[in-house]
């Protein structure tokens, strides 16, 4: 819905079998962006109460989860003086506890990643409102005149970057569908199998309880990869550079390539949107060593001056052909270099790309540090 909106902003070319719609007028488009920015408002509003409302519930249930928890390990210091129809009520109670309380963090996590979408399509419209707004008031006769090719790239350069963002997203869900959503369908199983053998064989009732344990921990920990790739909360409480310091050790552990990072200059924070890009950017760049450039090593460097933060990213790889990349990147438009580039020159900076095959890469940018 959100690109499918601003396609529509942004004065798309219709399909054969639809009539060719009449262009835009800006003072059509502030009037359009503007109710469609208004009820953005009004949703990030509901969100957030809903938010409220959720995290509260999840303090209850970890609260009750926990006393849970601390009644079944009583039980199992004294299991041959409870009676069996009592072990299975708490252990019934125990994992039902367990299972709201992280269906309700899903759905808090969830609320939050919308919360998070709705926030960015609301800039993007608000970018879009200056647009409308700047031909208004340059208008040589007053009246209204259609947007020039120049508005048109504006429109369209946030337009890729939501498409891009889009896909991403469909693969990470791919990927949760694949890694833990198939992973707590087999808890369930294993649950099961473990009500029916308190009945029939207690003493492998508690090994299965303690293979999905195991399993539990392991899918547990699964989804807070996952949602540390969505977005890392410790990057707003925190900063950058402690999120950084932690992305980068556990890239060079999964991936096993050795990294070297170095944080020079004034240690301040810089705004939000400014530590999401260089954190996203220097994640996918990372991503893109493991993924294309057989590098050993890699080197990492941020210096933030008094007016930009300057990052550099050097591997020992295979290295590739820049201008070849760039053009297969916006071909597939996806998160790659050209995307990278458009993310750093919206901000103001700049970014530059220094490779060539058998040579490794060195790309280096900045942004503005305020």
């Amino acid at each position: 819905m959100t690109l499918q909106r601003l396609q529509s902003l942004g004065g798309n070319k219709p399909s054969a079998a639809e009539p060719a719609a009449v262009p835009l007028t800006p003072v059509q488009v502030v009037e359009q962006t503007s109710s469609e920015y208004d009820q953005i408002q009004k949703e990030l509003k509901e969100i957030d109460i809903l938010v409220k409302q959720s995290s509260a519930e999840v303090e209850k249930l970890a609260q009750r989860n926990a006393q849970l928890t601390n009644k079944v390990r009583t039980m199992e210091s004294n299991i041959d003086t409870i009676p069996r129809q009592d072990i299975k009520e708490i252990y019934n109670a125990a994992q039902e506890a367990q299972m709201r309380l992280f269906m309700m963090r899903g759905q808090v996590e969830q609320l939050q990643s919308r919360q998070e979408n709705l926030k960015r399509y609301a800039e993007s419209l608000r970018r879009i409102l200056d647009v409308s707004g700047s031909l208004i008031a340059a208008g040589d006769s007053g009246g209204p005149r259609e947007m020039d090719s120049g508005d048109n790239g504006q429109v369209s350069g946030i337009v890729k970057i939501i498409n891009a963002q889009e896909t991403e997203r469909q693969r990470l869900a791919n990927q949760l569908h694949d890694g833990p959503a198939q992973s707590l369908t087999n808890l369930i199983l294993q649950a099961e199998i473990c009500e029916r053998l308190f009945d029939t064989d207690p003493v492998k009732a508690r090994t299965e309880l303690s293979e999905l344990k195991q399993a539990v921990t392991n899918t547990f920990q699964k989804v807070r990869e996952f949602i540390f790739d969505l977005r890392p909360m410790m990057l707003d409480d925190l900063g950058l550079n402690p999120t950084l310091k932690k992305s980068i050790e556990d890239f060079e552990q999964k991936a096993g390539i050795a990294c070297n990072l170095t944080i020079s200059g004034r240690d301040q924070r810089l705004p939000p949107h400014t530590e999401v890009t260089i954190f996203r950017v220097i994640q996918n760049l990372l991503k893109n060593v493991r993924d294309h450039a057989n590098a050993t090593h890699v080197q990492i460097s941020l210096s933030i001056a008094e007016d930009r933060a300057i990052v550099v990213i050097e591997d020992d790889g295979s290295g590739f052909d820049v201008a070849e990349a760039l053009t297969a990147a916006r071909q597939r438009k996806t998160i790659g270099l050209s995307s990278m580039q458009e993310q750093v020159e919206m901000l103001g900076g700049e970014i530059e790309f220094d490779s060539a095959l058998g040579r490794g890469t060195k790309i280096q940018f900045w942004v503005p540090a305020a």
